[in-house]
């Protein structure tokens, strides 16, 4: 029986997909699915993607839906509807993950506990290395690359070098963990019966940010839900590319500050308002 499943953001860049799908072939345990979570892709794309199903140690949906402009949310709690499994972990399609990633998250899991990463951002030159190949030869994971990041990061290329550190002790994980951070909506993680209590994501947020990771950090805590983000560990490393827009953060936050004002916990548009 699967323990966790794993929900791909995803949004016509199959390259990248393949990448995520190479290191999450190779993780430390085995025990989980793969939900791509397809915010409306181009039908050449859902077609390659079928291609892709069986070719792996996991069992993967593929859950589309139509291209209407951004809807993220939308297509975030129809994966985690049609999620097989009572853990849910959370990520972007474009975060690789480290090969202890699904490993990570299950250690720290809590009822009642978001357990939240960060990720490595690499530069343009060192992403452009990165291939199925350089994954399953476990190239992107070893020390050999932490060095390139870190002399990349001297230069202001690659960011966050340090959250490519990874050291699998618990003790050291839990000293050094921050429960002060926030949630981003790349690297999470929570138990179904949490985001099912909340009704999910809100589907009012229809541009990039704030939507798929503030405002719900923000009603599951009214559950007294805590946030963990363990120190060295749910490594994930960022492929390039030109940042996108960020025109919605301003209408975003006039829908946060109404959940705020009013302390919904309850998305005013989530899971349980699905067609």
């Amino acid at each position: 029986m699967n323990r966790a499943s794993v929900v791909v953001s995803f949004f016509n860049n199959l390259s990248a997909l393949k990448l995520i799908l190479s290191a999450l072939n190779l993780q430390s345990i085995k025990d989980f699915e793969v939900v791509i979570a397809d915010d409306g892709s181009k039908p050449e794309i859902v077609k390659d993607i079928s291609k892709l199903l069986s070719r792996y140690s996991f069992s993967i949906k593929h859950v589309w839906h139509e291209d209407k402009g951004f809807r993220k949310n939308e297509i975030l709690n129809k994966a985690i509807l049609v999620s097989n499994t009572e853990y849910i972990i959370f990520m972007d399609g474009d975060c690789i993950p480290h090969i202890s990633f699904v490993a990570d998250h299950l250690k720290f899991a809590k009822k009642k506990r978001i357990v939240a990463g960060r990720r490595v951002m690499m530069s343009e030159r060192l992403s452009a290395k990165v291939s199925e190949d350089f994954i399953r030869n476990k190239k992107l994971f070893s020390l050999r690359f932490f060095v390139e990041l870190l002399l990349d990061s001297f230069i202001k290329k690659s960011r966050y070098v340090e959250s490519a550190l990874f050291i699998p002790i618990s003790f050291i994980n839990k000293l050094f963990g921050n429960y002060k951070r926030g949630v981003k909506g790349c690297n999470f993680s929570l138990y179904k019966s949490g985001l099912l209590a909340v009704n999910g994501f809100d589907m009012r947020y229809k541009l990039p940010c704030v939507g798929e990771d503030t405002d719900i950090e923000y009603r599951l805590k009214l559950l007294n839900y805590e946030v963990f983000l363990p120190k060295f560990r749910l490594i994930q490393y960022h492929l390039y590319h030109k940042l996108q827009s960020r025109d919605g953060v301003e209408t975003n936050k006039v829908i946060l500050a109404e959940t705020i004002k009013n302390k919904k916990i309850k998305a005013a548009l989530g899971i349980n308002q699905l067609p």
